[in-house]
Parts: structure tokens; sequence; C-alpha cells
């Protein structure tokens, strides 16, 4: 049995690119510097061993191949040891393209937000049509107890990220991919610590849609004008649009057509997005009724049911699984409720997904008091790149707690201040935890917001007030 060792591998990709390497036979070690849940657990299920930390010792002598994260860079201890020794190296998304994606058809689920669970919805559309996909998601499936799995059909669903590959390849990951089936969710400036603006990453985008053929298809976001701009560029393949019915894109759209607004399109029977009639070009083909929660959730399964059309799978068929649907972990997550207060783990890493998360919730909740725990953790939020979106994106909240380490190199004073409700920052976890205690009060909803490990403090807090 060959041995592959992973570098950066506790990371939702490498993570995801460990289960497979598994199910196709190989012996499988990795390392990484930041191991914590719901990818730590994952790995240990599986019996992956996880070295801490970068040291070259780490790296078994036997190992046949070194697959490394993007998070590493030259300079990298384990990294170095690996040029110096002249080791057999690639990427997650290459090792991807080359081992796994070979003879399947693959759908491709790009955007800014909503690729996770977007993607998650998808394989279990196919797997609810008895499609049996192999799927790569970059989170925690509820629904599959994993991140990533072989299957034994004919399709593969993949997380398609458009950060870049690795130290030694700029590209996307995306352009690996060559997808029959590509979903483009929604396009908006991140990523600051590697494209410099906006054009930068739409020109990535449309590397992705020249690599589907025009036997494929395109499903892209008809309400987003970035990705408009990106199919200007030129496009090869069949398109189909989706969104929901009744906003003023919508409206514009359908005066222009002279007919439905979208091929793809949503009713909304329920304001928090928990029910909701699909329409495929101006004809009902089902209802929606399921656990999650606002109008980008509704987006998310437009654009995965289109997907799962696109192969052959009757919507009218699986829409009445997605009752059963559990998502992602780290999903607007419900963690229980204790003295009273709802607590939820929420992945948040842009502030259009903070305010579209919040405008779920409180359509759920009314006008019970949202309280929330900020962590401005991604590359992007670190280096102030949406700073001034911050604040209005928290408008939805009524009390917000910031932990504003002290390697945080903007000022987080001016968002505080800005923050329509109360708000505050604390130092550290250990304090942001007390802050809250003091802060809660029963009947409040408390929703924990990081794309990094928190120091565990969701679940503490849990804890806490079960305590």
């Amino acid at each position: 049995m060959s041995t592959i060792h992973i570098l950066g591998i506790a990371g939702t990709f490498m993570g995801g690119v460990a289960a497979l390497a598994r199910d196709l036979g190989f012996e499988v070690e990795g390392s990484d510097q930041a191991v914590y849940p719901p990818m730590s657990t994952l790995l240990e299920q599986l019996g992956i061993t996880v070295q801490q930390g970068y040291q070259p010792g780490h790296i078994a002598a036997h190992a046949v191949e070194v697959v490394i994260g993007n998070a590493l860079s030259r300079g990298n201890p384990a990294v170095e040891q690996v040029l110096d020794d002249g080791r057999r190296y690639t990427s997650g998304a290459q090792w991807l393209a080359e081992r796994v994606l070979p003879g399947r058809t693959t759908l491709a689920v790009a955007g800014t937000h909503g690729k996770t669970t977007t993607t998650t919805i998808l394989a279990f559309l196919l797997q609810a049509a008895g499609r049996d996909p192999g799927f790569l998601i970059g989170g925690v499936a509820e629904d599959f107890g994993v991140s990533a799995r072989l299957g034994g059909g004919a399709e593969f669903v993949v997380e398609a990220d458009e950060y870049d590959t690795a130290f030694f390849d700029k590209r996307s990951k995306f352009v690996h991919y060559r997808p029959t089936v590509a979903v483009l969710n929604n396009l908006e400036y991140d990523h600051a610590d590697i494209f410099p603006d906006l054009a930068a990453i739409q020109r990535q985008f449309h590397h992705l849609v020249r690599t589907v053929p025009r036997a494929g298809r395109l499903l892209v976001n008809g309400e987003d004008d970035h990705i408009a701009q990106v199919l200007a560029m030129g496009c090869w393949t069949p398109v189909e649009t989706f969104g929901v019915e009744g906003t003023a894109a919508a409206v514009a759209r359908a005066d222009a057509t002279d007919g439905a607004a979208f091929d793809w399109s949503a009713r909304l029977l329920d304001a928090d997005g928990s029910a909701f009639a699909v329409l495929y070009r101006g004809r009902e083909v089902g209802s929606v009724r399921w656990p999650l929660l606002g109008r980008h959730n509704v987006m998310n399964a437009l654009a995965a049911l289109a997907a799962a059309h696109a192969v052959g799978v009757d919507p009218a068929q699986v829409i009445p699984a997605l009752a059963g649907f559990r998502s992602v972990k780290r999903r607007l997550e419900p963690l229980g409720t204790h003295a009273g207060v709802a607590v939820y783990d929420d992945f948040a890493h842009h502030p259009t997904a903070i305010r579209t998360t919040l405008e779920g919730l409180r359509a759920k909740v009314d006008d019970a008091r949202i309280v929330v725990a900020m962590e401005p953790r991604s590359n992007s939020m670190r280096l102030g790149a949406h700073a001034d979106a911050l604040a209005p994106s928290l408008d939805l909240a009524d009390v917000v707690v910031f932990l504003q380490r002290a390697e945080l190199p903007w000022d987080a004073g001016a968002v505080i201040a800005a923050v329509r409700g109360q708000a505050l920052a604390a130092p550290d976890t250990d304090a942001l935890l007390a802050a809250l205690r003091q802060q809660v009060r029963p009947g409040d909803h408390v929703v924990f917001m990081s794309n990094g490990g928190f120091d565990g403090a969701p679940r503490r807090f849990v804890e806490m007030l079960a305590g």
C-alpha cells in the first residue's frame, strides 16, 4: 500500500482529499498547525494520523507523494525539505483532477458564498435520485457524516473554490476540475490577500467558464451583475439562470424578456425561506419545506436543483427529500438551548454572508434578541478589506461582541462605533465569553461567527450556560 503525506491536512478541502485518498487505498498521513473540529474529529474517525506542526521529520521516508495545501508557502520547513529532497509533490486540486475525476461526470459549484451548502444539497439530491454520487465538500455534511467520498455512481460533485491552488500554482483551484456542469452562485470581492480587485476574480471565473463543454451546462445566478459581466467575456455553453420572484432583478428581467424572469425561480411561501415553491420556466414543479433559513439558502437550493436536472434528475422526484435535509456543520448550526438561550455556530467569512444569515434568523425569531459573537478571522477580514461593510452587515443584531485580538491589523473601534445595536470588543476568548454571559438573557439567540476554530468558544459557551 502506497503512502502519501498531506501538508495542511486539517483544512476542509485537504481533509476531503485525505478521505478520498484513503478510499482509493492509499495509506494517508498528514500534518498541520491548526487542528480543530469538525475536521479533526473526522480525520480521527477515519483513522488518519495527524502530526502537529510542519516538521520535516513528520513526513514518512517511504511516502511516495506529498500533497501540499495552499496555506503553505516557501519558507515553511516541511516545504523546504520536500524541495531539497526532490520528492514528488502536487496540489490538492491537481491530485483530485488526476486521481478522482477522470471518467466521472463532474459537477462543480463555484461562487463567493454558498459553495459548501449548495454542493451538499446537490450531492443530497443526487443521492435521493439513487445516483450514489461522489463528492468533495468544504465542510462535514450532516446527512453523509463525511466531507468527501468516492461514490459508486457516474457523478462527482466538487466545491469549486476560486482561491489559489498552491505556492507553485497561482491559478484558482477550480480551473483543474474541467466540469460538465458548473454552478456560478454569486460573485463579490473577497480574498484580498491574493486578488487586487473584483476584475481579477472575474478573470478566474471566466477561466472556469472556458473549461465547460458545449455539451454541458452553466447554471448562473440571474440576479448577479458581476456574473453577467463574466459571461459577457465569452460563453460557449448553454446557460440557465436562477433567482427569486418579486425581486427588482426579477421584475427587470421579466420586463426585458416578456416572460419568466429566470429559468429556475422560487416563490417564497414563508418569509424566513423555510418554505418556497420551485418553478422551471414558469411552471411549478414542487414545493420545498425544509429546516434551512434565509433567502440565500433558497438560491442555493435552486442552483442545486438546476444542476441535478442538468444530469437528468426529475426535480419533482427529489424535492420532497429536502424536508429531511440537515445541511453542513457550522452553517447556522444549532448547538442547543440552555437557560432559555439558543446558541448557533456559523461559518462567517464575508459581510454578505453575515447579513443574509442574520436576515434568515431574524425572519424566524421575529423580535427576539440576536446576540452575535464575531471573530474577524478570514484573510480579507484581517486585512480590513471588508471593514466598511462589516457594521452594516450586523444591523439585525441587537448586541455584537467582537474578538479584537492584539494582532488584528486594523482598528475595530470605528466598526464598533458604526454598529446599529450595542457593540463591544474583547481582547481574548475568555473575555468574550465573560462579556456574553453578562449580556445574554432568556429568549436570546446567540450566533458565533468565525471561519476558524474560535478557540472552541461556541461549545464552551454552551457548557457555561448548561453549568
